[in-house]
């Protein structure tokens, strides 16, 4: 029989979602070592219980959701990623406690929530209904953490759900991998299950908890994950097996993981309870926008056109802190409670925020990035032609010629920043942007102009490089009235962890990918079969709003007709809606398999080494390699390797090929 190991202190009263992170404490996480029938015997012990399980899930490190991932890819730079850019790791040396603790933090979430789905039903103080809820959102938090899993390390041990027996050996307790389709399998049950028994709604005190709606929309995710490239039929993948040979992703590449992923993000689309965030346009707004002329689009209402929409604010008010998330239609689950070094208001915000203002001005968009924007018009600047103007700087601020941008560009700006779509002004601090600072007392630091040229004070200062590395900042995450200086403050932001975006663009990508004259049927969540095909209607529908919160044309219908074109268009649409959300971009690349090629190029900006003189400054936006970090992509990178130390204590895990 089992010793009892049970530490309970009950310090809190109302208690909150993640005021007792301290609640239990449990120190082992892969295996289950407790009796726990008092920890469930009453209705507080129960929410401490569950609390404790969110801890987990408001902790950064787990992996999508910190920004390590974010400074990996080909979009972004900054000093704390220089190793993993470089590869400067391994299974024995990461460059950041955070990644030797995801693996345990997230079986800790996993081993808890499993425990308290089997133990709830004994609490005799709760009704069924609210038994049943908290269940569904503890198999939510245990196929968020198989799932921050998965995308990282690939195929994972799949824990039994009612724990292990502790009196068996060490090496008996060692579990292998699971195959990656079990992984799937299992995250795809649990989130089916969970999203029949959640309540479908929160209050606002507890949008932080899972909805019907956000198990749903993460079943979605991970179905297109697993219907991508690197996960299906990846040939390159055929050496990541057990011990005894197995082999852990299937060699065969299976269409119908495309079909599975379009109906799971149907499943979220039929709730009828989201909806894309819009403003309408504001006269009183100094930064209200509204699109170049278009026949068609300038004349009707959303969704159908952008008559009765401000692009930039329907986009900035998302990340800024303008609409509190329990406001916003577009929100599906947020981590809340995320503060500290990884926290959206430590990381993106202060990290991004010029030094002037008390920030650390440190995060650099590459040159690819900006170059990944539309044109207002619609078209990318490799198809702008003329319209594209890469040389100059303007003489005035508000200057027409400027288009869009003449609302957000200033005297002495590069004219290559102007004429461009609403969400880069939403997202890009260029060379000379006004940063707001409203609440700061210090005037001379509100509406300030920010210049990155060599020896101004955010730029680079001798061989000081308090700057972002590319000449380009970041501004999505900044708030006009944002200011960490004297008297300044910052406004409560929302975590977009899931939001209504993403589902269109995983429905619409799902869709591309199945061969046209194809049908399957596939199972909703709740049994009943839909049928599921290449639906340019369906496709249109669901990228179409995106294009016209965003004032932009719609693709044409070539692009819609093409699968390869379509794809194309679907993943710089992706790179720009999702941009610096949730490390999309770094997983993506991998899901795709096109880490190879993105992630290979040197990581180019602007020339920092310029400095404002007339006479050169021109030099400044000659596209130039940034020389701190050398970027490199090898094949292992795909995925990441376990610890090390994990391999000792799980003597039948295996390690990913060539760590």
């Amino acid at each position: 029989m089992r010793k009892i190991i049970l530490s309970i202190s009950i310090i809190c009263a109302g208690l909150s979602l993640h005021s007792c992170a301290d609640f239990l404490n449990v120190d082992k996480y892969f295996y289950d070592m407790l009796s726990v029938d008092s920890a469930f015997s009453k209705r507080v012990y129960v929410d401490g219980w569950l609390a404790n399980n969110y801890d987990y899930l408001g902790r950064t490190n787990l992996s999508p959701y910190s920004s390590w991932f974010q400074w990996a890819s080909d979009d972004l730079v900054h000093p704390d990623g220089k190793s993993l850019q470089q590869c400067n790791y391994s299974a024995n040396n990461f460059p950041n406690e955070d990644f030797n603790e995801h693996l345990r933090r997230c079986y800790e979430c996993i081993r808890k929530a499993s425990t308290f789905i089997e133990k709830v039903p004994e609490c005799k103080e709760m009704t069924l209904e609210e038994i049943s809820d908290m269940q569904g959102q503890a198999r939510f938090l245990r196929a968020f953490a198989y799932f921050s899993l998965l995308q990282t390390y690939g195929p994972v041990p799949l824990i039994p759900e009612k724990g292990l027996d502790v009196s068996l050996s060490y090496e008996d307790l060692s579990l292998p991998r699971a195959t990656f389709d079990e992984v799937i399998d299992f995250i795809d049950n649990d989130l089916a299950i969970a999203a029949r028994i959640l309540f479908p709604s929160r209050a606002q005190n507890n949008m932080g908890r899972p909805t019907r709606g956000a198990a749903l929309a993460l079943r979605a995710r991970a179905l297109l994950f697993a219907a991508s490239p690197m996960s299906n039929g990846n040939k390159d993948f055929y050496n990541i097996r057990n011990l005894d040979g197995t082999v852990l992703y299937n060699q065969e590449y299976d269409e119908s993981k495309w079909a599975r992923a379009a109906a799971a993000a149907e499943d979220v689309i039929n709730l009828d309870k989201y909806e894309l965030h819009i403003v309408a346009p504001d006269e009183k707004n100094p930064y209200s926008v509204t699109p170049p002329e278009h026949p068609v689009y300038s004349h009707l209402d959303f969704p159908d056109g952008w008559q009765n929409v401000d692009p930039y604010s329907s986009y900035k008010y998302i990340f800024d802190g303008t609409i509190r998330g329990s406001k916003n239609p577009e929100l599906i689950f947020t981590r809340t409670g995320v503060e500290g070094s990884h926290g959206i208001q430590d990381c993106w915000n202060h990290k991004s925020m010029p030094r002037t203002s008390g920030g650390g001005n440190r995060i650099g968009v590459t040159q690819k990035m900006v170059d990944t924007y539309y044109m207002d018009n619609g078209k990318s600047i490799e198809e702008a032609g003329d319209y594209y103007i890469k040389d100059g700087f303007t003489v005035t601020a508000k200057e027409p010629e400027m288009g869009v941008g003449s609302l957000f560009i200033g005297a002495n700006v590069s004219k290559m920043y102007g004429r461009r779509e609403p969400r880069f002004y939403a997202s890009i601090a260029f060379n000379g942007a006004i940063w707001d600072c409203e609440s700061t007392s210090k005037i001379s630091e509100k509406n300030y102009q920010c210049w990155y040229y060599q020896d101004e004070f955010n730029g680079k200062e001798g061989y000081k490089t308090n700057l972002p590395l590319t000449g380009v900042g970041l501004k999505k995450y900044t708030n006009k009235e944002d200011s960490w200086s004297e008297g300044g403050y910052r406004t409560s932001k929302t975590e977009p962890t899931i939001r209504y975006a993403e589902i269109l663009l995983i429905h619409a990508e799902a869709l591309n990918e199945i061969t046209s004259g194809k049908t399957y049927t596939i199972k909703t969540f709740n049994d009943q079969e839909v049928q599921i095909n290449r639906d340019v209607v369906k496709m249109r529908k669901s990228m179409k709003p995106i294009r016209m919160r965003a004032g932009l044309p719609d693709f044409d219908d070539a692009t819609y007709g093409d699968p390869t074109n379509f794809r194309a268009a679907l993943k710089r649409e992706r790179h720009i809606e999702l941009f610096t959300e949730n490390s999309f971009r770094y997983f993506d690349l991998r899901r795709w398999k096109d880490a190879n090629i993105d992630e290979a190029a040197p990581l180019m900006g602007c020339n920092i080494d310029i400095t404002m003189a007339n006479d050169v400054r021109q030099e400044y936006y000659v596209p130039t390699p940034v020389t701190y970090i050398q970027k490199v992509f090898l094949p292992k990178m795909y995925l990441f390797p376990f610890p090390q130390a994990e391999l000792k204590r799980n003597v039948n895990l295996t390690q990913n090929p060539e760590w």
